[in-house]
């Protein structure tokens, strides 16, 4: 069975739900026959390449509120993450542009890396605060998982996988998603947001019930 997510490599409650999300599979009995499968999102394609802000200027201008309650917002959602065991450091946090870091998601893809390169663009934002803009730093991390720094490098410095990065926004849309994270199970079942361990739980029971009686 496969479970295909949409998430958005700067969303905090994206890196939550995945969390909650693994915590689910982890305890599936059919886990090991669960294929997982990435796909790109950006919560804001405008950004200029290169371009950063910090991210409670971000939340000030969306939400009309003023800086300190935008910090206050998110001091929340580290407390909210490190009840799921996630180490979120969001004090000073920038965002910007994610199309390079999701196209070499799609480069892991193409070398069975994807969920590694996933996992390590998360925690390389969120715990270590590491960018994820900046093409050196995005190769460096691509190399981490197990990637070649030239490959990389040639990837990002070309439009190599832009068009699987439009796609997979495109196919979002059709599906009716509006954010992220998104996930879709055995393309039956729809689960939009960072929901409870439980309720995943329940998703991937009544998609693999269903699954196996058609």
């Amino acid at each position: 069975m496969r479970v295909d997510v949409w998430s958005d490599i700067i969303c905090p409650w994206c890196y939550l739900g995945r969390a909650r999300f693994e915590q689910a599979l982890a305890g599936f009995e059919h886990r090991d026959q669960i294929e997982v499968v990435h796909h790109s999102f950006q919560l804001d394609p405008s950004y200029p390449a290169g371009h950063t802000e910090l991210s409670t200027e971000m939340l000030s201008r969306k939400y009309g509120m003023d800086v300190a309650e935008a910090a206050a917002m998110e001091a929340k959602m580290e407390q909210t993450a490190a009840a799921e065991g996630l180490e979120y450091h969001m004090d000073g946090l920038h965002i910007g542009n994610t199309s390079d870091a999701h196209r070499l998601v799609h480069l892991a893809a193409d070398h069975g890396l994807q969920d590694a390169m996933v996992e390590r663009l998360f925690r390389a934002h969120f715990t270590e605060r590491r960018s994820v803009f900046s093409r050196e730093s995005l190769v460096t991390l691509a190399v981490e998982v197990g990637l070649d720094a030239a490959e990389a490098r040639s990837v990002l410095e070309s439009d190599r996988y832009t068009d699987a990065v439009a796609e997979d926004a495109a196919t979002a849309a059709r599906l009716g998603a509006n954010g992220v994270p998104f996930f879709v199970i055995d393309m039956r079942y729809g689960v939009s947001g960072a929901q409870p361990t439980e309720l995943f739980t329940q998703a991937l029971t009544e998609a693999w019930s269903t699954s196996a009686r058609s």
